[in-house]
């Protein structure tokens, strides 16, 4: 497998998915008849993407099994065991998506461990591992894009709580002003966390009654009252003056580390992860809610929010920046048929054209395959070198090397 091939790839169809975002992209119907959450790009077990070779279509992750070396490399394949240790999706949030975290390496080898010595059903509602892998993750705005991320100044927190919830939360916000910033929102989560879920849902109710009035000041209390009406007695409501609202504007990003708090909102992402599917939720979801597990895996310091810009390595792209060593995000934005040159030197790559439309060649290669939006090709790190001509943008996933 040395050449450059299409991908054909699934859609994920979850409740808080758009009916067109995705479709259109694809230049599918729109609107879909069902929501379309998330394009999965990669070899993830879940959903690996087929790839177009002289024969018909071929599951990736058999043509890694069966060609290591052409498709990841020397180097990644001897670093991540023979897998591609990404996975590239895109995103799109009409509803917000569960309040969450990833845990670390460590903390995922023994926490599938455990759950394994247990003989805990993969499918089992009370299972948290679904691998032994970390999940750090990248999220770039490709439409205007909403989230929460990481725990926001305590003294800032106090004091919107001091508004929001005088009766109900009033002796816990004085407590959180007392202690040391990390020990007093821990000791704080963990107490609002633990509470029954009548108490959980008079502050609910306390905070959106404040909030109501004055929705217009701040988007905080804009999102109490829209997540409200999602999850009527959900803790997670008042999450948005716990954690960092933040808004991204396309092209901006986002790095998410382990045991970081956060929920995406609404907008249309790319998202590039490490190849793992464990998640532990903190609220908006009906799903398996472990508290002494996320409590053990999360990261209770201030956070300022990082927001990324790519930043110009070589002509006609640019990096986001990120310590994963599983992946990097690029993009690539040509005008006017200028012309991109891959690098020699590099990683597996998977391309995916979001606008525009362009032609891409193998070097030496007199016959190109198009590039339109949409569309997604693999390219192998044995392919020599490559180029791109055209007008648009594309976004590049790969192993940093």
């Amino acid at each position: 497998m040395k050449h450059i091939a299409y991908l054909k790839n699934t859609v994920q169809e979850y409740a808080w998915g758009s009916c067109t975002a995705i479709a259109e992209l694809m230049g599918q119907p729109s609107p879909a008849d069902r929501p379309q959450a998330e394009l999965w790009m990669g070899a993830h077990p879940k959903a690996p993407s087929l790839v177009s070779i002289e024969n018909g279509w071929r599951s990736l992750t058999d043509l890694i099994q069966a060609h290591p070396m052409d498709i990841l490399g020397r180097g990644v394949e001897e670093k991540f065991d023979g897998k591609l240790p990404y996975l590239f999706k895109v995103l799109a949030a009409v509803e917000p998506l569960s309040i969450q975290a990833h845990p670390g390496a460590v903390d995922a080898q023994a926490g599938y461990a455990r759950e394994e010595a247990r003989g805990i059903p993969f499918d089992a509602f009370e299972r948290n591992y679904i691998d032994p892998h970390h999940k750090p993750e990248c999220l770039c705005a490709l439409t205007p894009f909403w989230g929460l991320c990481g725990f926001r100044n305590v003294s800032e927190t106090a004091s919107l709580l001091h508004r929001l919830c005088p009766e109900s939360l009033g002796a816990l916000v004085h407590l959180l002003e007392k202690n040391t910033p990390a020990n007093s929102i821990q000791v704080f989560f963990k107490t609002i966390m633990d509470m029954n879920p009548r108490k959980q849902a008079e502050i609910v109710q306390e905070a959106v009654k404040h909030a109501r009035p004055v929705k217009h000041k701040r988007p905080e209390y804009d999102w109490i009252i829209r997540l409200h009406q999602a999850y009527p007695s959900d803790i997670g409501v008042i999450f948005p003056i716990l954690l960092n609202l933040v808004y991204l504007q396309p092209g901006q990003a986002l790095f998410l580390e382990q045991g970081e708090l956060h929920a995406y909102l609404n907008g249309v992402g790319i998202e590039l992860m490490a190849n793992s599917d464990n998640v532990l939720r903190g609220g908006l979801t009906s799903k398996h809610i472990d508290v002494a597990e996320l409590m053990r895996i999360l990261s209770f310091k201030e956070k300022a929010v990082n927001i990324l810009l790519p930043e110009n390595r070589e002509r006609h792209a640019g990096v986001y920046r990120t310590p994963a060593r599983e992946f990097e995000l690029s993009v690539i934005n040509l005008e006017n048929a200028d012309t991109y040159q891959g690098q020699m030197d590099r990683s597996v790559e998977i391309l995916l054209c979001t606008s525009g439309e362009h032609r891409i060649a193998e070097t030496g290669s007199m016959n190109p395959l198009t590039l339109d939006k949409g569309a997604s090709v693999l390219i192998p790190a044995a392919v020599p070198g490559y180029t791109i001509q055209g007008k648009g943008v594309i976004y590049r996933a790969a192993v940093p090397i």
